[in-house]
């Protein structure tokens, strides 16, 4: 005969079945039986100073497993807090399954603790929104759970779990009979597109490949490759696509973008949507006479923003390697080499802010410094949280490998910094964590670096500190003037000193020619080690470099 376990107990038995090692949160009663049941499953949980950070956190572990986060979070405030990190995931097609604590069903609908409705407040930034109405049936939805957050496109989820839920009992059988409950399945091409795709790609005389994160989600790099190494393609990566392509590679281009979406005459769109990030896919950022064939795994996003000439439903990995059984040399002689020109035109024009003596601080000489203590320092993940100094750190920094790339995604949200590399530290503690981040950025989760020194998680930590919202306040500043800019300027506060009171360590850099001893103390300490640099807000407008990394 079977035992009978807590609603609680349950929940991180379906965690495990999952293979969810770890559970981010911050507590409440509402969720007690969910921690007790996590410590007797042996499911790790780490406590954040915030839920939004948990959220953030549990996203950051989904992307860099290819799997699921979870998130625990307390009822009422706990829930809303967490609805910043949720919907960042949504926007990002990232798997996260958030739990939150509710009274008991006996109370609801009387005023009790921290009472609202939660599922309707998720019903539009979530693949699915629902509550557990008994403990028997918690099995159940956690399994519907990771299977709905994983299948297509994958997305957030949100289970409200009631207390009395939680807390009463059910057979646990009704757990073990929980198995194969979602498929692994991969979903190639269709034969006839991929063929029209294949004519289009032979005839062009100037093909691009644009691909973006679902490269790193469908383990597609190796498939990406030998496609670049048959045809000589140009490739250009966004969100965790970077790293997928070695920065080595004679097809990968990084800094010619503009030009070569706006030359081409055939775009193959891998795996990224024709968003605001390329100019919606229209001209003048690609021709108006350009033939797009586009690739995803969700049909609703072909075609979005721009007609394509050939659409594939097909996961990347798949439709690669169609691809590649049928390709040949794509592009005429001399199109990689004008790209490869205008490349090393634009480096030319970047080496001299690179070398920049000015003070404040140049962002594109902390850039070039941090690319070459990291590359010494060996294998890095970075984690880019703010606007400006990101968007010129992404123009230099080499990227080693896959996965080794977070950003937050196409919302822009801020404050994922720390969130993203306690997960990133946790997975894999042999790789350096680096944070690059605005002072904005650092002030929406800071407080989450004393997590990371709590649980002995050492990252190094680069604040770009202009003492403003500098990729706001210089546009606002054009487009009104000064005495119409509010809300835009910052102290010059020392982000160095508030991670040493967490806990941690750091210093400050005002020098350039500091920049580089002090990058290295940093990453050889074994600590939370902030380096606080005081950079130029006006620097990235004037070098033509602002704007959007992700």
């Amino acid at each position: 005969m079977s035992d009978t376990l807590s609603g609680g107990r349950l929940v991180a038995r379906m965690l495990k079945k999952e293979g969810v090692t770890t559970a981010f949160t911050l507590s409440g009663l509402h969720i007690a039986p969910i921690y007790a049941g996590c410590v007797e499953e042996g499911i790790r949980l780490i406590d954040t100073r915030h839920e939004q950070a948990a959220a953030h956190a549990a996203d950051a572990w989904a992307r860099l497993t290819r799997g699921v986060g979870v998130a625990i979070v307390t009822a009422g405030p706990g829930v809303t807090d967490a609805v910043t990190g949720v919907a960042n995931a949504f926007s990002a097609a990232v798997p996260l399954v958030l739990l939150g604590g509710a009274a008991p069903t006996f109370n609801q609908g009387r005023g009790a603790l921290q009472e609202m409705p939660q599922t309707q407040l998720f019903a539009g930034i979530t693949k699915w929104s629902d509550r557990v109405p008994s403990p028997e049936l918690i099995p159940t939805y956690l399994a519907k759970a990771f299977r709905v957050a994983r299948a297509g496109r994958t997305g957030p989820v949100f289970l409200e779990l009631p207390w009395d839920v939680l807390s009463n009992g059910a057979d646990e059988a009704l757990a073990d009979a929980q198995t194969r409950y979602r498929t692994p399945a991969r979903c190639p091409g269709d034969p006839a597109m991929v063929e029209a795709a294949l004519a289009l790609l032979a005839r062009a005389e100037r093909p691009v490949v644009l691909a973006g994160s679902s490269i790193w989600w469908d383990g597609a790099w190796d498939a990406l490759r030998a496609l670049a190494d048959l045809t000589g393609v140009p490739v250009y990566l966004n969100g965790m696509g970077r790293g997928c392509l070695p920065s080595d590679h004679p097809g990968f281009l990084q800094l010619s973008r503009k030009e070569a979406l706006s030359r081409a005459d055939v775009v193959l769109v891998v795996g990224t949507p024709l968003d605001f990030r390329v100019g919606y896919g229209a001209p003048p950022t690609i021709a108006e006479e350009a033939r797009v064939i586009q690739v995803d795994i969700d049909a609703a996003d072909i075609g979005r923003n721009r007609p394509v000439e050939v659409g594939i439903i097909g996961d990347s990995r798949s439709v690669l390697d169609q691809l590649r059984a049928g390709a040949v040399h794509w592009g005429g002689a001399g199109w990689l080499g004008e790209l490869r020109a205008a490349e090393a035109k634009r480096r030319e024009q970047q080496a001299v802010f690179e070398a920049s003596d000015q003070r404040p601080i140049h962002h594109f000489r902390l850039a070039r410094a941090l690319d070459e203590v990291a590359a010494r320092a060996g294998d890095v993940t970075f984690v880019g949280d703010g606007g400006n100094v990101v968007a010129v750190a992404a123009k230099v920094l080499r990227v080693g490998g896959p996965g080794r790339w977070l950003d937050p995604g196409p919302l822009g949200c801020l404050g994922v910094g720390a969130p993203f590399a306690i997960a990133a530290k946790l997975l894999h503690p042999e790789r350096h964590v680096c944070v690059i981040q605005g002072d904005g950025a650092f002030g929406l989760n800071g407080m989450d670096f004393e997590t990371a020194v709590r649980f002995k998680l050492p990252m190094v930590v680069v604040v770009g500190n202009d003492a403003a919202w500098g990729q706001i306040q210089v546009p606002q500043r054009a487009m009104y003037g000064e005495e119409k800019s509010p809300a835009t300027t910052l102290a010059p506060t020392r982000y160095d000193q508030v991670v040493k009171a967490l806990g941690g360590d750091g210093e400050h850099v005002d020098d350039p020619a500091q920049l580089v001893p002090a990058l290295t103390r940093a990453f050889a300490s074994g600590k939370v080690y902030c380096v606080d640099v005081a950079i130029d807000p006006e620097a990235a407008a004037s070098s033509g470099a602002a704007g959007y990394a992700v």
